[in-house]
């Protein structure tokens, strides 16, 4: 298969989206291709490659999910369980609600995403006053204490982000076991499937050498060298690289097993991939949380299962299409343009189908296209549309005065753009009409309009 087009995509994604690096797995079938762009150290200029390290995130929770159901089928855990039974001087949230294994793995607890990981992260990275130094999974049920007041829906019936839930995960997964939770994961997942170069302690990691220096945008978009949240465990801790990540996703397309070499059953592989429980949030329609992935159920006709991840120096997504043994691992050392969306455009393209359609990369584009100054008839007004992430803005400004109007979308066409927006209390509908040559817009009793070139493009863009 010829891959140069992929190249080609990459590198434009990196420039236009100011990442440092990109390294980038991808497997079809008995095919694998392999590469790292841009810098891992852009001081000294050292380039990414394939081997280069990266914290994956919260893509460790497949591994933290995986363990645990190595320890159900071995009759060490039941996964229908309360979580009480499994640790000592639980959280009173755990008493007084039935709070089982399986709703910690679908992050349907009940309880309210907590926010430890992220006042964690940022505190680390000195990018905010919370401080929160979880040193050990214990500390977790200290911090749990008033969880129970925090409660918002009964166990198993609302889609609730938990970052918690899977570092008590890890701490069962020690207790049972008698080993830490990296050894375990290190002689039950990682060794089996030759992942060598994975680890989870700074000091392996810094001992490698091959490691991507974690970066941060700031408001001008400028790379600011920044520090990596080690520390983090069985919700986000693992590090790796796209070689070793793509063993691990062979092993999902292989149904468990890699090179002849059991990981787990099949029937448990399975297990991960069901959808238990809807999420409150779609991007390509219908997403449900299995065990430590997430599934889409139509991917231009094929079941896509996968995850993201992020410590907000270093993100990564996975994903994969059992039927058509198809896998994709993305890695970077920023946080900018959703790794995922261009994944969901390279298996578009990996199928042969199109991916302008795809909600994101049409709206993305529309959005940029709707991006100008409009003006009234003789240039007697001015209204500067601009683009802040996925949100359009309208500003009218003078000389001492500058309102700035946000535009809530509600359907975006090729030929019309429909938004709502709230000026004093009164709610407006304003509808871009997009033309060969020419886009505009009604707001109150004015017609603004922008004139395109011969191209479809913005005149002076």
């Amino acid at each position: 298969m010829d891959f140069s087009w992929v190249d080609g995509y990459i590198l434009d994604v990196i420039s236009r989206y100011r990442y440092p690096s990109i390294a980038l797995g991808i497997v079809s079938g008995d095919e694998v291709y392999l590469r790292g762009y841009g810098f891992r150290d852009l001081t000294r200029m050292l380039p990414a490659d394939e081997y280069t390290l990266y914290g994956v995130g919260s893509i460790t929770k497949s591994f933290t999910a995986l363990a645990i159901l190595q320890l159900y089928k071995r009759g060490l855990i039941d996964i229908y369980s309360r979580v009480d039974k499994y640790i000592d001087n639980p959280p009173k949230v755990f008493k007084e609600y039935n709070i089982t294994i399986h709703n910690l793995l679908t992050h349907s607890s009940g309880v309210p995403a907590l926010a430890y990981a992220e006042a964690y992260i940022r505190g680390a990275l000195q990018l905010s006053e919370e401080w929160l130094p979880i040193i050990e999974s214990e500390d977790i049920f200290s911090f749990m204490d008033k969880a129970h007041e925090w409660v918002s829906a009964e166990p198993g019936t609302k889609f609730y982000y938990l970052n918690e839930g899977y570092v008590i995960l890890g701490h069962i997964i020690s207790r049972l076991t008698g080993m830490t939770y990296e050894e375990y994961i290190y002689n039950n997942i990682l060794d089996k499937l030759k992942m060598d170069r994975s680890y989870f302690e700074r000091d392996m990691v810094e001992a490698d050498g091959n490691w991507a220096k974690p970066y941060i945008l700031d408001k001008e978009k400028n790379f600011v060298e920044s520090g990596f949240p080690f520390g983090i465990t069985s919700d986000g801790g693992l590090i790796s690289n796209v070689v070793d990540m793509i063993k691990y996703i062979k092993m999902y397309l292989n149904r468990g097993s890699l090179d002849g070499v059991e990981v787990i059953d099949r029937e448990y592989i399975e297990l991960m991939e069901k959808p238990h429980i809807k999420m409150p949030y779609e991007v390509l329609g219908g997403e449900s949380y299995g065990y430590g992935l997430m599934i889409t159920p139509d991917f231009y006709g094929y079941k896509l299962v996968g995850h993201g991840g992020s410590v907000l120096v270093h993100t990564a997504y996975m994903g994969y299409i059992p039927e058509k043994k198809l896998g994709i691992i993305l890695l970077s050392n920023i946080s900018s343009f959703r790794l995922s969306y261009i994944a969901f455009y390279l298996l578009a393209k990996l199928l042969d189908r199109d991916p302008s359609q795809l909600p994101f990369i049409k709206g993305e584009y529309i959005l940029e296209k709707l991006k100008g100054t409009y003006h009234t008839y003789k240039n007697t007004m001015k209204a500067y549309v601009d683009k802040n992430g996925s949100i359009l803005t309208i500003t009218f400004k003078d000389k001492y005065r500058e309102d700035i109007i946000p535009l809530l979308p509600i359907k975006i066409d090729d030929d019309k753009a429909v938004f709502k927006a709230n000026v004093s209390w009164r709610e407006y509908l304003i509808e871009f009409n997009i033309r060969e040559d020419y886009i505009d817009f009604h707001f109150e009793r004015y017609r603004f309009i922008k004139e395109l070139d011969k191209s479809g493009h913005l005149s002076g863009i």
